[in-house]
């Protein structure tokens, strides 16, 4: 082979970009001549991840289509651009293998390279598979699950290897932390108004506690001004308070527990990593794919769920409360979450790749 090729597309969100990366570096360090390319949704969080990662990277111009409403128009309408850049993005680079991380820029380019007898495989990376990767498994040769649930519905298809992770994550210890309980707030790489708004009003019951909490609040860009400010104004330090941290294996580490959305990857490098979290699944996820994954976190007391529409603020910090005073508990979820822990899930991906590579190469040499 050598054109040596492989496109991972994917986004929408840094969740879809992150296995990506994870599954690229797998494959460089198999073999050194593969040239990634890597094509994402237009949007800056994704461009700043991969520019931060010195990827290549191309952007498409493309809005997804569940669950938009009337905005439906607006997506529908671009569509057509999108598929005739994705078709010149396959013919320049003529690419081998076409890896679907999932999201909606994933589709047009894995539609089409299936078109063109191009081998392609998707990562489906929650419990309930999405709506894009729904419409393109047929036309797929390998689905590869996170969760072993997933399988049927991919009916013959589907391979459970995991969720692959930033290596980083299945190396933290867990020994004895300082005297501070430290907290981790994130709401995924673009933020979450409402988690970011729960915490701020959860402030107030944790006054009493302030000197023994560390917290780690990860914004978003939209938020991070006022977020700050409200740390400030109900007497927290604000020095934890940041807009993006890319250090997060770093933080997951520090931290005593997280309070977070369930989006895959988080919920990916919480089993990885083994940590006691508080799940809020995002209530306007597509099919509602939050809660089902964070459902399987909870239905082996791996962790705490509080749905969108029970939310208050004294709720959030109690359990907050109770888990400082009772740091077994935090032991007991983290144990438990070996039971949803696979291990070199990016490795083994690669190596199901590179075999659909050669199996190719011998069909078109036969040919």
């Amino acid at each position: 082979m050598r054109n040596k090729t492989v496109i991972i597309s994917g986004g929408g969100t840094g969740g879809h970009l992150y296995p990506a990366l994870s599954v690229g570096q797998k494959l460089k360090e198999k073999d050194s001549e593969i040239n990634l390319i890597f094509v994402g949704s237009k949007h800056g969080v994704e461009e700043k991840i991969m520019k931060h990662y010195k990827a290549k990277f191309i952007p498409l111009k493309i809005e997804g289509i569940k669950g938009k409403g009337l905005k439906v128009v607006k997506s529908l309408a671009i569509l057509p651009f999108a598929l005739l850049k994705s078709f010149v993005i396959l013919l320049r680079n003529k690419p081998k293998l076409v890896i679907g991380m999932g999201g909606y820029s994933s589709g047009p380019i894995v539609l089409l390279a299936s078109w063109m007898r191009i081998p392609t495989i998707i990562l489906e990376q929650n419990v309930y598979p999405g709506f894009t990767n729904r419409v393109l498994f047929p036309r797929v040769k390998k689905a590869v699950t996170a969760f072993k649930n997933s399988l049927p519905y991919f009916k013959g298809k589907g391979v459970f290897i995991g969720n692959p992770v930033r290596e980083e994550f299945y190396y933290l210890t867990h020994e004895k932390k300082n005297h501070y309980f430290t907290i981790l707030i994130f709401g995924g790489s673009q933020g979450s108004h409402f988690l970011n708004h729960a915490v701020i009003s959860s402030l107030p019951f944790l006054k009493e506690e302030k000197e023994a909490l560390r917290i780690f609040h990860q914004t978003g860009e939209k938020d991070y001004e006022w977020v700050k400010a409200q740390y400030i104004t109900n007497r927290f330090s604000d020095e934890g308070v940041a807009p993006y941290f890319h250090n997060m294996a770093e933080l997951f580490q520090k931290a005593d527990l997280l309070i977070c959305r369930a989006g895959a990857t988080t919920i990916a490098e919480i089993i990885a990593a083994r940590k006691a979290s508080i799940l809020i699944p995002f209530a306007k996820a597509a099919d509602n794919h939050q809660f089902y994954n964070a459902k399987e976190l909870e239905n082996i007391r791996g962790a705490e769920l509080i749905c969108e529409e029970e939310f208050t603020p004294a709720q959030l910090a109690g359990k907050i409360l109770h888990f400082m005073k009772n740091r077994q508990e935090i032991t007991r979820m983290e144990k438990n979450l070996e039971q949803l822990r696979t291990e070199n899930a990016a490795d083994r991906i690669s190596n199901l790749c590179l075999e659909l590579m050669k199996t190719q190469h011998k069909e078109d040499r036969t040919w």
